[in-house]
């Protein structure tokens, strides 16, 4: 819609926030008028109307085959609603218009805020559905009226709460209508249903709304008394929710005011016991994933820590450097564990992971307190799997350029991380400015552990390349090229 108001309308941006705001409650008037609607926008040039958005009932047949967004109408052509735009008023036409081997009866309802008219809804009713109607459905159509003579009055759609959440209640879940003193006017069978899992037995019609509710919602299940006076007494636009013993439900008011006083309201409720124990399963298990990832990082640094004291007491220099080595990987895997035991999702923001690493194999090193490593680019997100094995290449990677790249004590030096996203790549550069590679040195050919699990990880693991060369003006360069997802 906004894309068609900013090409053929000379609306505003406060006339397109008060649209947007009709069409997140439009559902609800389809279904009451069991009939589509069509939001038309005058032209900029006064010339038609542009069909800016659509709504079919679910509460029967449609009047519209084809979805009509995006086409205009010249002056001239539907005199229903040059006359609606014109006139501000609600204009319904005599006979029935045949489309598709159809009859379809049509309205036009002028959406007015303030004292101007923004815009048209064109309401169509397929009359094959229409038979003697039933006090549901007359229920229904009085309160369509009604809210069709709110929005021609410029009192629909009411500002504050919107009711396009995935929680909030449609027609057909629960319809109640009160009167201006709370008293339920009527009930449909489903709102009825929905106060029975409450422990109501009896009828609600006659009976104060809140004043029930408050005799079957223990005090600790529902919302302070001045909320649950407002909406359950339908003089406020909100929804609130409520419960009672292993029941759940949501509750919304729309307030009707057809003439411009309060005439009772339209209450909508939702019977949510599945949709919140569902919402309790999936918080116990995000707790517990959260719970085991930091579990295995406490076990993984006790294990580091275990590692890292018996180095201590090894004499053999390359037994140490070994079990150094080994406290290293560990270690990262331990930090990739402690991130997702932090975050709900399944992906982690891996800079922070990155940077963290960069920070581990600079601080351990004996030789490396003039080294520095700078990270350029982000990493985005990865899953869980992906930045274990990520975490491992990268401590291999860095602790190589470190100790091989920087070998005397007291050395400096830098080591660039670049990092680079696109078309469905991740590119990852580390770059040292040291001794370089040795002569005659082939990546395929060489027996070194770390780079040996490096590739191993690249290749195998994360289905990506590996390449070591020399950079240019010196030093080495690690290229790792991943699919990015």
């Amino acid at each position: 819609m906004t894309e068609l108001v900013r090409a053929h309308t000379a609306l505003d941006d406060d006339d397109v926030a008060w649209l947007h705001l009709l069409l997140a409650d439009w559902q609800i008037i389809a279904d009451l008028s069991f009939a589509d609607l069509v939001l038309w926008l005058p032209d900029q040039e006064d010339k038609g109307f542009w069909a800016a958005a659509q709504m079919r009932p679910t509460t029967g047949p449609t009047a519209y085959v084809d979805d009509v967004v995006g086409t205009f109408i010249p002056r001239g052509r539907r005199h229903l609603l040059d006359r609606a735009y014109a006139e501000g008023r609600l204009v319904r036409e005599g006979d029935p218009e045949w489309r598709d081997d159809v009859p379809v009866r049509s309205e036009g309802v002028p959406v007015r805020r303030g004292d101007r008219v923004i815009a048209v809804i064109g309401r169509n009713t397929n009359l094959l559905g229409v038979r003697t109607p039933s006090r549901l459905e007359l229920s229904y159509l009085q309160t369509a009226a009604e809210l069709t003579q709110m929005i021609a009055g410029g009192h629909f759609p009411i500002p504050g709460q919107r009711g396009d959440h995935a929680d909030s209640p449609r027609v057909g879940d629960g319809f109640v209508r009160i009167d201006a003193a709370g008293r339920v006017v009527y009930a449909s069978p489903n709102a009825l249903s929905v106060y029975r899992r409450l422990g109501n037995r009896g009828d609600l019609e006659g009976s104060v709304l809140a004043d029930v509710t408050r005799t079957l919602v223990p005090p600790r299940r529902r919302p302070d008394e001045e909320t649950l006076s407002a909406v359950l007494g339908g003089r406020v636009a909100r929804d609130t929710e409520i419960g009672g013993e292993g029941t759940s439900l949501i509750v919304r008011a729309i307030p009707m005011r057809p003439d411009g006083e309060h005439a009772g309201a339209l209450i909508l409720v939702r019977d949510v016991t599945d949709l919140r124990r569902r919402d309790r399963e999936l918080v116990t298990k995000d707790t517990t994933i959260r719970e085991i990832h930091h579990r295995v990082k406490n076990n993984l640094q006790t294990v580091a820590a275990l590692l890292r004291l018996q180095a201590r007491r090894i004499e053999e220099p390359a037994a140490k450097s070994a079990l150094e080595e080994a406290v290293r990987r560990v270690g990262s895997i331990a930090i990739v564990h402690e991130t997702l035991s932090q975050t709900v999702e399944g992906t982690v923001a891996f800079d922070e992971i990155a940077d963290r690493l960069c920070a581990m194999v600079t601080e351990v090193s004996a030789v490396s307190a003039g080294v520095h490593v700078r990270r350029a680019g982000s990493f985005g997100l990865l899953s869980s799997e992906r930045a274990t094995a990520l975490a491992m290449v990268l401590t291999e990677v860095l602790q190589n350029a470190v100790e091989h790249g920087f070998p005397e004590p007291g050395a400096t030096g830098e080591i660039a991380l670049e990092v680079r996203r696109a078309l469905g790549r991740l590119a990852c550069t580390v770059t040292d400015d040291g001794v370089g590679v040795p002569a005659g040195f082939d990546l395929d050919t060489s027996t070194h552990l770390g780079l040996s699990i490096v590739r191993t990880l690249v290749e195998s693991e994360l289905g990506g390349q590996l390449a070591v060369d020399a950079a240019t003006g010196g030093g080495t360069r690690v290229r790792v090229d991943i699919p990015a997802d």
